[in-house]
């Protein structure tokens, strides 16, 4: 596993990031000085991404990763290791399944469970296998890319796979933010509001003001927030 040489920029991780809310949060880490991986299951949609916000490739590299399978995950993380040297911030974006036309007492269990695998243990998966990266970082971020939808105070029906998916990712949240603040790893849930992407279709707030709460918590002073659960920077009912 390399060393990060003296002087080298901060290193970022942003899974689900060759569109969206994703690539937005790799374009303003990068415009702030960090090197960013860009994780996407189609390593050639990720080169492309990466290309249009780095042609040079000098702060942004793209890497096969499907959140959902443990072999890429772990072959991110040794990529990763062996190139970067360590990790700095952690965003866990990717998501799928955005279920507005399920109610819970007729889910489809075989749709929820996929939901479940990427959009809950994805995260889990990749802040396991970076987690030794992080703890070579002096100022480690992880960034939950959560959802009021996964607010228990907000919760009144519909979208049943993404919202428990969610509520389950905000669980997550609280339990590493509490393991991990003696070594002090901040990690939060952010909730990025309804955003103009192809998940979240048409007619939300811009994506770059989405992108920039995320923004906000990968890049916290070391007296930040940790285990909290934000949109814009303000706390969301849990």
């Amino acid at each position: 596993m390399a060393a990060a040489p003296a002087g080298a920029p901060p290193v970022a991780v942003v899974t689900g990031a060759n569109r969206g809310i994703g690539y937005e949060v790799v374009r303003q880490l990068a415009a702030r000085g960090h090197h960013v991986v860009l994780g996407s299951r189609d390593l050639a949609k990720g080169r492309a991404a990466a290309a249009r916000i780095d042609p040079g490739g000098e702060r942004v590299s793209a890497v096969q990763l499907d959140v959902s399978d443990a072999a890429s995950v772990a072959a991110m993380a040794d990529w990763v290791g062996g190139n970067l040297g360590r990790v700095d911030v952690v965003v866990n974006n990717a998501a799928i399944l955005y279920d507005t036309w399920a109610q819970a007492r007729s889910a489809d269990l075989g749709e929820v469970q996929r939901a479940l695998d990427t959009n809950l243990f994805g995260a889990w998966r990749v802040t396991q296998a970076l987690l030794p990266l992080l703890q070579r970082s002096p100022h480690p971020r992880v960034v939950m890319v959560s959802s009021e939808g996964g607010s228990l105070q907000s919760m009144s029906g519909g979208t049943p796979a993404y919202s428990v998916s969610k509520a389950a990712l905000n669980a997550l949240t609280c339990l590493l933010a509490g393991e991990l603040r003696r070594h002090r790893v901040l990690v939060n849930a952010i909730c990025p509001g309804w955003v103009a992407t192809d998940m979240g279709g048409g007619g939300g707030r811009p994506v770059a003001e989405g992108a920039a709460g995320i923004v906000w918590a990968a890049t916290l002073p070391d007296n930040g927030p940790t285990g909290g659960f934000f949109r814009d920077g303000k706390p969301v009912p849990w």
